[in-house]
């Protein structure tokens, strides 16, 4: 997945292979959550959503609306009216949330439920047997970390929290994924040790991180096409290599970034 809200680099990302643009209409209670970090926060709009939607023909266009309240099902009637192909829940505690937010979409579009709370994650069991055949679960990295007092993004990974969700998620046939993925050959963490991690827990997408894109201007980032395309053969080709690994490598790969993780935590 990449996130944009500029029709330009929507394009490029198709054309270069992404499966979906995400289109982030999330702005209640993100700058007070996410403020001190250097994270994304779009400030994308329903005209933004509209132009994407008209500017891609096979990427699938999905749609962050806030999180549960009053004006979410006004939110999820003009999301889906100006073209959005799927929705996410950002920000849930409980499974009657997601029930609430199901009977809004109605079946209109497959909606993707995002757990970034200790509630949503522990709770995964109540709800898990709602989603129909096309929705799918994503786990956010940033804001559970924040939620769990803990200080470096992956630690969820490294400390195990993932282990049963994922577990519950592929025993239910729901499609899943978490966090996000930057460049090959770069990071803190090296981006071939998390796409590892998704391979050996079974998820099936990735959000690619703000690495993957140049600055298009104030509030925009735009997605050199080659560039782009470059790279994301290199991830799909690191990918590829990795479904040949066996248990043993994976079980190496989880012991090193667990180390690296809580090495730069404590730092």
């Amino acid at each position: 997945m990449l996130i944009t809200g500029d029709p330009e680099t929507a394009r490029a990302a198709e054309r270069s292979g992404v499966d979906r643009v995400f289109v982030d209409m999330e702005s209640r209670g993100k700058q007070e959550r996410q403020g001190h970090l250097n994270a994304h926060r779009a400030n994308h709009t329903l005209e933004d959503v509209e132009r994407v939607a008209g500017s891609v023909d096979r990427a699938e266009v999905m749609v962050r609306v806030n999180p549960p309240g009053p004006e979410t099902a006004h939110e999820v009637e003009a999301a889906i009216e100006a073209g959005a192909q799927r929705l996410m829940l950002p920000m849930f505690v409980s499974a009657g949330e997601v029930d609430d937010f199901l009977r809004q979409v109605d079946g209109r579009v497959p909606v993707t439920v995002l757990v970034e709370t200790p509630a949503a994650l522990a709770r995964l069991p109540l709800y898990v047997g709602q989603l129909g055949a096309r929705d799918q679960v994503h786990v956010g990295l940033n804001d559970l970390t924040l939620a769990a007092g803990l200080d470096f993004l992956f630690e969820p990974l490294a400390g195990g929290m993932l282990e049963e969700p994922a577990r519950m998620c592929r025993e239910a046939g729901v499609p899943f994924g978490f966090g996000g993925v930057g460049r090959i050959g770069n990071g803190d963490v090296p981006a071939e040790w998390i796409l590892a991690e998704h391979v050996r827990l079974g998820s099936d997408w990735v959000i690619l991180s703000r690495s993957f894109r140049g600055t298009g201007g104030p509030g925009e980032e735009r997605a050199d096409p080659e560039r782009l395309r470059e790279e994301l053969l290199r991830l799909r080709e690191c990918e590829s290599a990795l479904r040949c690994e066996g248990a043993d490598f994976f079980e190496r790969n989880r012991a090193r970034l667990r180390e690296r993780v809580f090495a730069l935590a404590d730092a």
